[in-house]
């Protein structure tokens, strides 16, 4: 199955919406957009696209309803998801965590584009396994960001079964532009990253999310 949604943010207007295959979106506030599934996705051969754009001196907060869960397919174990994102005004994109059955593959890629007065908060949550499950996923994300007059930050990693470190289970990364280290609250287990075009990358690894 291939899902696919579009979000355009406009300034004074609620958010443009479009969406097919098993996931929706809704308007929850004038400014807030919450992703839902209607259909169990992703399943191994499953991809899912959201497109999402902010235009200048709008808002976007971006949300999820709850985990997406990557199951194995009949055929294929390995679903994919890609999040394209072009930012002009404020985007704040926090999704409810992936979490990776046994025997399943899930590969992410984020690429994004801030504009001359972007701003953007990006946190992404992933967890190998479910509780007590004793088979072991695979996850992979990479997220590709550029400003306007160049790079911002090129980013990948890798979890599970198939990663050349097996451990740890679990990662929170969030991406904050623009920032700097005085912007962020006290988190000591997170290693922070001031990034050489501005803002920050904060990232955690363990064996289950908090």
């Amino acid at each position: 199955m291939r899902s696919e949604v579009l979000v355009i943010a406009r300034p004074g207007r609620l958010p443009h919406l479009d969406y097919r295959g098993g996931i929706a979106a809704r308007s929850t506030l004038p400014d807030t957009v919450h992703l839902l599934s209607t259909l169990a996705t992703p399943l191994g051969g499953d991809t899912i696209s959201v497109r999402v754009v902010v235009e200048p001196e709008a808002r976007l907060v971006l949300r999820s309803v709850s985990a997406t869960l990557a199951l194995p397919g009949g055929d294929h174990t390995t679903s994919h998801s890609r999040f394209e994102l072009e930012v002009e005004g404020s985007l704040d994109m926090d999704l409810e965590p992936t979490v990776v059955a046994a025997d399943s593959r899930h590969l992410s890629t984020v690429t994004l584009q801030v504009g001359d007065v972007g701003q953007i908060r990006l946190r992404e949550r992933a967890q190998i396994g479910r509780c007590h499950e004793s088979g072991q996923g695979f996850w992979s994300d990479s997220l590709h960001a550029d400003l306007c007059d160049g790079p911002l930050l090129r980013h990948h990693i890798e979890m599970g079964a198939d990663a050349e470190i097996v451990s740890p289970r679990a990662y929170i990364g969030e991406l904050r532009y623009p920032a700097d280290a005085v912007d962020w609250p006290l988190q000591t287990a997170a290693t922070i990253v001031e990034l050489p075009a501005g803002g920050l990358l904060a990232t955690w690894q363990g064996d289950r999310l908090p």
